[in-house]
């Protein structure tokens, strides 16, 4: 049996030496020509598998997208949709945790790269669909079963980005999982359909201390991803 590593991917190589550009030289003054001169394939290759060059910064979400589709697609009648959506988005930051370094690095990358962090939103609205979509079949049958699909779905969403960016600025230091769940038993805590407005969840018995509760006033026409950011200020994020 061969003890040599395994070759890398094509796909892989690629991401490899984007970033080893981006880091050397930056992203605006890195072409797709540089990229793939320094993986050592043609540009055809290039866009076999990403279409332009922001994509190559974000390798990974598109199987991640898939992934969580089709967790919230093998959901049973009797799962708790709430809880369904927090499990779904556990998933994503297993993503980010299985690659520490690169997480960081892109994170540090899109801080500097304004069109990064407008793709970045872009990528986000897509999982806050996802999850708004699978949240408003469970919830068809209430008078409010929208307006409570999108709110759950922007909440999970702000809790997981609030766990995922202390991690990154903290640089890659620490457990993810663990900071996500922290955050999303607080989405939990607060909006669980039974929970009782002003006092304690479900199953708290009254033991603990209501949590606070941040409520974000916006126009019907005001974009998701602008709602979300309001609820991530008031949680104190940048």
């Amino acid at each position: 049996m061969s003890s040599h590593p395994a070759k890398p991917s094509m796909r892989d190589s690629l991401v490899a030496a984007a970033f080893q550009l981006f880091l050397e030289r930056g992203y605006e003054q890195t072409t797709i020509d540089d990229i793939v001169r320094t993986a050592g394939v043609g540009r055809r290759s290039f866009f076999r598998y990403f279409p332009s060059k922001e994509d190559v910064v974000f390798p990974d979400h598109e199987q991640s997208l898939a992934d969580m589709t089709e967790f919230l697609a093998s959901s049973e009648d009797g799962d708790d949709p709430l809880l369904r959506v927090c499990e779904a988005t556990r998933l994503v930051m297993r993503m980010y945790a299985e690659n520490p370094t690169f997480s960081v690095q892109r994170y540090r990358l899109t801080r500097e790269v304004t069109g990064l962090r407008t793709y970045e939103l872009s990528v986000v609205w897509r999982y806050e669909k996802t999850l708004g979509d699978y949240l408003r079949t469970r919830f068809a049958d209430r008078r409010d079963g929208t307006l409570r699909a999108n709110v759950l779905a922007a909440a999970v969403v702000a809790a997981h980005n609030h766990a995922l960016r202390h991690w990154l600025r903290s640089g890659g230091e620490g457990d993810p999982l663990a900071e996500v769940d922290r955050a999303l038993e607080f989405v939990r805590d607060t909006w669980h359909p039974d929970a009782v407005p002003g006092g304690a969840g479900p199953g708290a018995a009254g033991e603990r201390e209501p949590d606070d509760v941040v409520v974000v006033i916006a126009k019907r026409s005001t974009p998701m991803w602008r709602v979300v950011r309001e609820v991530e200020a008031s949680l104190g994020e940048d």
